[in-house]
């Protein structure tokens, strides 16, 4: 169990926790959510000890051990990989270095030999005889495969190293298992595979993500930052977000009687309850809505950009044609003889295992690239709009947002106009005389996504569009995609906006291309597909 009490914490003028308690207990895995610059990251800091609190303390249950994943991804660096993930346990690495250097003296004396009898003693009794096997393991179940473990961290590759530091925090069945973002730079397999360990952990997990899928799958609580405090909830993000929009829009009927929302709440919570016996989620968790008691349920702050796409001109019948596509990068095929015909009104999800393929592919179809074979064609009706993963060559002036916004404007220059699309986008008061070139990664999606409801495209080209945003930002991005009417192709690491939003899958590959009429689950799940895929990639 681990606690805060009384936990205050202000930078300067700005508060951003106040005489916070909350209590985290075993057996539960526990969301953190809150606005960009709530303080999800700083409250994890504040748990694990990096950050001290102005006034408060964090309590702790006597013996429970605390694992953290960290994002330092060089302090590893002169470490092999399989010692990198045992250093996660602290105390048996410490008794395994003291172990070995009494070993490794010369002049070994019966003091040493007494010494080594002792700490065989707590090696054995922390399962250390395991601990390589069990490293290993980890390693192999987050994708690291046998040839790396015994490399230096040095050696691996970015998204290697977060798998590695991944492994480092849940090695050793730690009590109390702190995460922030931990599915960053994970596949979907590996994403699976961390789902089910964590559904399978029997401690306490608190957890930071963006992704609503993994936070669906885990959370049996949900704490939520805002005002300063933290308020917890029982059941997963999606619990969360649909009770408090139904306790908004009732907040809204004031004439509607308190018996009259009392008995919607009740079968909101029954219908979820429900639902939630179909899904990983093991039935004490389900149980656990069964028990909420209705006032909990309170009408969330949150503001939620106002993502509306509107076709200036509805689409013909020819959209697009792709005819024998390939494409290469220093003699490496990216894909190759790709066909599509994309018909009206489609939502395609573009995935494959390689980023940059994706990326090129896009970079194709938005005119920034030239194919090394093959051709396109948009049908004369289309307009297309572009929001590229790398956006940063789009933000090299200092100019204010107004005008940055106004310059893609073709037929509207007025500023009040231009105001409407960045105030959609929660861009308001003084906030719109920012220089564009300081914006953080979020605000310059934010500002990339006005440019695209400006420009009434009725076909839009999406890499990697929820990065940098926060789960608000998404979720209403989510809700518009659905809503709108135009064609899609996009590619997301987010699998609730993917299964939602896609009615077409398409994954290419250096070999090949699969495409496929279903939902990314029926794609996922289908043994016909997997078969395919294996057949693909070799």
């Amino acid at each position: 169990m681990i606690s805060a009490s009384n936990v205050s914490l202000q930078y300067g003028k700005r508060v951003l926790f106040d005489q916070v308690n909350i209590k985290f207990t075993e057996g539960n895995c526990y969301g953190i959510i809150g606005a960009n610059g709530a303080g999800k990251s700083t409250f994890l800091k504040i748990l694990a000890g990096d950050v001290p609190p102005n006034s408060g303390k964090v309590n702790i249950s006597p013996g429970n051990r605390m694992a953290v994943l960290r994002q330092n991804h060089f302090e590893f660096d002169e470490s092999s990989v399989l010692n990198t993930v045992i250093m996660g346990h602290a105390q048996l690495w410490q008794v395994m270095q003291e172990k070995n250097a009494i070993y490794e003296k010369p002049d070994f004396s019966e003091e040493d030999g007494i010494r080594a009898s002792e700490l065989e003693a707590e090696f054995a009794e922390m399962d250390g005889w395991n601990a390589e096997s069990d490293a290993a393991a980890l390693l192999s179940g987050l994708g690291i495969k046998e040839e790396h473990h015994y490399q230096l961290m040095k050696e691996l590759s970015g998204n290697q190293k977060v798998r590695v530091l991944l492994a480092q925090a849940i090695f050793g069945n730690p009590d109390i298992l702190i995460l922030d973002e931990p599915t960053n730079d994970l596949d979907i397999q590996t994403i699976t595979w961390l789902e089910d360990f964590l559904l399978d952990f029997k401690n306490t997990v608190i957890v930071v993500s963006h992704d609503r899928h993994f936070l669906d799958t885990v959370c049996t609580h949900v704490a939520d930052i805002d005002f300063k405090a933290i308020k917890l909830y029982t059941g997963n993000y999606s619990f969360w977000y649909e009770s408090s929009q139904l306790a908004m829009t009732q907040q809204s009927a004031s004439n509607k009687k308190a018996e009259e929302k009392k008995k919607e709440l009740q079968e909101f919570i029954a219908r979820f309850s429900a639902n939630a016996s179909k899904s990983k989620q093991a039935t004490s968790r389900r149980k656990l809505l069964e028990k909420i008691n209705i006032e909990e349920i309170q009408p969330s702050t949150r503001r939620y950009p106002a993502i509306i796409f509107q076709q200036k001109r509805p689409a013909g019948d020819q959209i697009l044609q792709v005819e024998g596509l390939s494409a290469s990068v220093g003699g490496k095929t990216l894909f190759k003889d790709l066909d599509l015909f994309v018909n009206k009104g489609d939502k395609i999800a573009l995935i494959g295992k390689d980023s940059l393929a994706l990326s090129t592919l896009f970079q194709i179809l938005a005119g920034e690239e030239a194919p090394g074979s093959g051709q396109f064609k948009f049908g004369q009706t289309i307009t297309t709009a572009y929001l590229p993963n790398d956006n940063e060559k789009y933000f090299q002036s200092d100019d204010n947002l107004i005008d940055w916004l106004r310059q893609f404007s073709e037929d509207e220059k007025d500023e009040v106009y231009i105001r409407g699309f960045l105030g959609k986008m929660l861009f308001s008061g003084e906030e719109v005389f920012k220089k564009c070139n300081v914006l953080s990664g979020g605000e310059k999606v934010r500002c990339m996504i006005s440019r695209m409801m400006l420009s009434g495209a009725n076909f839009l080209l999406l890499d990697e569009p929820t990065n940098h945003l926060d789960l608000e930002s998404i979720q209403a991005f989510n809700n518009a995609l659905k809503d709108f009417p135009g064609t899609v192709i996009f590619t997301s690491h987010d699998h609730t906006f993917t299964q939602t939003i896609a009615n077409r899958i398409v994954e290419i590959s250096p070999n090949g291309y699969l495409d496929k009429l279903m939902t990314y689950d029926e794609y996922v799940a289908s043994e016909k597909v997997i078969a395919q895929k294996e057949e693909m990639y070799g």
